[in-house]
């Protein structure tokens, strides 16, 4: 079950996340064009039209929904709500410069559907309701992190055209509000590891490996160079995620190991008490 979960999570990010980048290019496409990074972007050059990005966005959600229903029937209680985040995100970035909380907001949403996924009721479930709301926090503050870094790529042409960022209001202490949201990501990852009573595998693997991760991107970043931005952005957040799933997926593991060991363990103990009661025949 966990690895048929996994899949069609993957397949469902990777869906749900082309969506809203076409949502986004739709919302921008009178903006993209003044902006160096974005002006090649296909609907701002022209090369799709805005009525064909309606159309293609329409298959993507409707893709999106034939996995979300491969799920327990609860997700479509926890999953349709996000589609509202998918679709305003965009317009954050035009009235406040926090637009990457809302992205966290969105993009993070994963860690509660997973709950649900694997038939855990978070109205019902204290424990999973503590363990995913520290998991959500944590993963929201990481997406303010990176894209951090991704908007510093267009802090020369944001204020030309009124785009509003994280990066353009604190630019002065990037690097400390950089650090301050690694600190609280990691954070609110242990937290979440000592509400679902995970192992040590888990707090080396996923918390050691992330702190590690994200340290040496604020580290070695230049925030002045576009394509260190872009570099960081790109691999850093494989860096970071493949830690975290690495510490996941060996402490799921060590977990499932100790539950076989110690159901060999019962069957064997049960056996020597049964040999124990049974009559022994008269020699």
């Amino acid at each position: 079950m966990v690895a048929t979960t996994s899949v069609l999570f993957a397949a469902g990010a990777l869906v749900m996340r082309g969506a809203g980048c076409t949502i986004n290019d739709l919302w921008d496409r009178d903006l993209d064009p003044h902006v160096n990074r974005t002006r090649l972007r296909p609907i701002a050059r022209g090369a799709v039209t805005p009525f064909n990005a309606v159309a293609f966005t329409g298959v993507q959600l409707l893709t999106g929904l034939g996995i979300l229903v491969q799920f327990p029937s609860s997700c479509l209680f926890y999953g349709v709500p996000s589609l509202l985040l998918v679709a305003t995100y965009p317009l954050a970035k035009r009235v406040t410069h926090y637009p990457q909380v809302i992205l966290g907001l969105t993009f993070s949403w994963g860690a509660i559907m997973g709950f649900p996924a694997l038939g855990l009721d978070l109205l019902v479930d204290a424990t999973a309701l503590k363990t995913a709301a520290a998991l959500y926090a944590s993963c929201i503050s990481w997406t303010v992190l990176y894209d951090m870094i991704y908007a510093q790529m267009d802090i020369m042409d944001d204020p030309k055209i009124g785009i509003k960022s994280i990066a353009l209001r604190h630019s002065s202490h990037t690097r400390t509000v950089l650090s301050a949201l690694a600190i609280t990501q990691v954070g609110l990852l242990a937290a979440a590891g000592i509400t679902m009573n995970a192992g040590p595998v888990f707090f080396v693997g996923s918390c050691g490996s992330a702190a590690a991760a994200l340290g040496l991107m604020i580290w070695k970043v230049n925030l002045k160079e576009v394509s260190s931005c872009w570099w960081w952005f790109k691999y850093g957040a494989w860096f970071t995620g493949g830690g975290i799933t690495a510490g996941l997926l060996g402490d799921y593991l060590m977990a499932l190991s100790h539950s076989k060991c110690g159901s060999r363990s019962q069957t064997a103990a049960s056996r020597s008490v049964s040999s124990l009661l049974l009559p022994t025949e008269a020699n």
